[in-house]
């Protein structure tokens, strides 16, 4: 008999892949721990080779898995489309959703085109803001949920991670200038508070000269050549420079990305977007 990919074995390795931990993904897909293991060693059977590393610290994908991982996400999506089709059970009514800036421009695209595919008559409001500031329209019950950034290493369900970069015009004088001249999105966003902490572990001198929680505004400062910023590597333009150490800045470190929601329980619109945000936010 041929084998054949089944449908729960496909969307658990999605999962793992996603949590990195077999306990995480268990409690994701609604599994014991030993089930899930069980059922990745069914879907290893069928692949007739080991999809994934178990280590001490969680597993990781094989060549083969991150492979099958690809097709599985597409398979997945066609049959929850299809099966929703044939229920009748495609979604409506408004969805508030909210992500910082840097992200609206490099993943939104990808995540509402998908998820509009899949259930048209739902209609979108889109809010984007620092972090700080989604979770106070949170708590307000002013949005539904949102994509936000937290430190890395947090005990949240971590989605993405990425990095923060030094960002500046090529060849400004800026980077060399002590004190160093600085643009930072609000006070009490991620990036402001990780960037200063860096700079003062370093021991190096700066000036806030540009404060703003408009993206556009730090990018405006950054080709001025007046300042230099920090940014999401997937928010950096091609027309300006990242700094690496080599310019006698700090190494930053990453911030993940996690979803928030503004009741423990949400409807079922806002926890099917929210599946769709863990599936196939690009990674």
């Amino acid at each position: 008999m041929t084998a054949a990919l089944d449908i729960d074995l496909l969307r658990s390795l999605l999962a793992v892949a996603e949590t990195g931990a077999l306990s995480k993904a268990a409690a994701r897909v609604g599994r014991t721990q030993s089930a899930l293991s069980m059922q990745m060693q069914r879907l290893e059977d069928v692949a007739g080779q080991p999809l994934l590393h178990r280590t001490g610290r969680g597993v990781t994908l094989t060549a083969a898995g991150e492979r099958l991982v690809v097709q599985a996400g597409e398979l997945l999506r066609k049959h929850d489309e299809a099966l929703a089709e044939l229920r009748g059970q495609r979604m409506s009514g408004l969805l508030r959703f909210c992500c910082p800036e840097d992200y609206a421009v490099s993943l939104l695209p990808h995540l509402l085109q998908g998820f509009a595919s899949l259930h048209p008559q739902v209609q979108m409001e889109v809010v984007c803001a620092p972090t700080p500031r989604l979770l106070e329209l949170l708590a307000r019950h002013a949005a539904d949920l949102a994509l936000v950034s937290v430190a890395s290493g947090s005990e949240a369900e971590v989605i993405r991670e990425e990095p923060l970069v030094w960002v500046a015009q090529r060849g400004t004088p800026a980077v060399g200038m002590t004190p160093l001249p600085l643009a930072l999105g609000a006070p009490d966003a991620l990036d402001h508070v990780l960037a200063r902490q860096a700079l003062q572990a370093q021991g190096r001198a700066f000036r806030i000269a540009y404060a703003s929680s408009s993206l556009a505004g730090l990018l405006g400062m950054a080709r001025s050549g007046q300042a230099v910023t920090v940014l999401t590597r997937a928010a950096v333009p091609e027309d300006l420079e990242i700094l690496g150490e080599d310019r006698g800045l700090p190494a930053l470190p990453a911030v993940a990305l996690t979803l928030a929601f503004d009741r423990e329980r949400p409807s079922p619109l806002t926890a099917a977007f929210a599946a769709h945000v863990r599936k196939f936010l690009p990674r």
